[in-house]
């Protein structure tokens, strides 16, 4: 017999794993990151995690690696060998900085910008598709309690250590 009352609250009293926030999210993330995954290799040749590190440098090009591994939440290595191997697909380049030729600043190439131009608009469709039957006010109202758990979860590690913060279903 369930130790929760009828119609109370799941994500604060959950009964089963499935009521988790944390498995529910996941189950979000992985069920729609599946088209993520099957267009970056039908149409590229590149995994998630690549996607991911050529997406943030799209944002932040001119970054050293350590900067890079952080904004996308991947550790130092992992965001090496992804970089080496985005280097060798030629999308990618690695300069060394200007008054420190001992730092390497890293940035997209033509073809890695060619590569996110085709890709990221294909995957704003995707998110396009999991909010559009949400109402405007729906959207606001989620969008503002995205953050504040964020924001609570972040507030967890206050004084911690950083995560390893590596998915290891990343590239499925």
């Amino acid at each position: 017999m369930s130790s929760t009352p009828p119609g109370s609250d799941r994500l604060l009293h959950p009964e089963r794993q499935a009521d988790f926030l944390l498995y529910r999210l996941y189950r979000i993330h992985i069920t729609a990151g599946r088209t993520v995954v099957r267009m970056c290799e039908e149409r590229h040749g590149m995994t998630r995690r690549e996607w991911r590190v050529l997406s943030f440098l799209a944002e932040n090009e001119g970054v050293l690696s350590s900067a890079l591994a952080e904004r996308a939440m991947l550790d130092r290595a992992r965001t090496s060998r992804t970089l080496t191997s985005l280097a060798g697909k030629g999308l990618i380049e690695r300069r060394p900085k200007p008054h420190d030729r001992r730092e390497v600043q890293i940035f997209l190439s033509e073809a890695g910008r060619r590569v996110h131009d085709d890709i990221f608009p294909r995957i704003a469709a995707i998110n396009h598709a999991l909010v559009r039957g949400l109402s405007p006010e729906q959207r606001r109202a989620l969008d503002a309690m995205v953050a504040h758990v964020q924001a609570l979860a972040d507030g967890m590690l206050a004084g911690e250590a950083p995560l390893a913060r590596d998915n290891p279903d990343d590239d499925l």
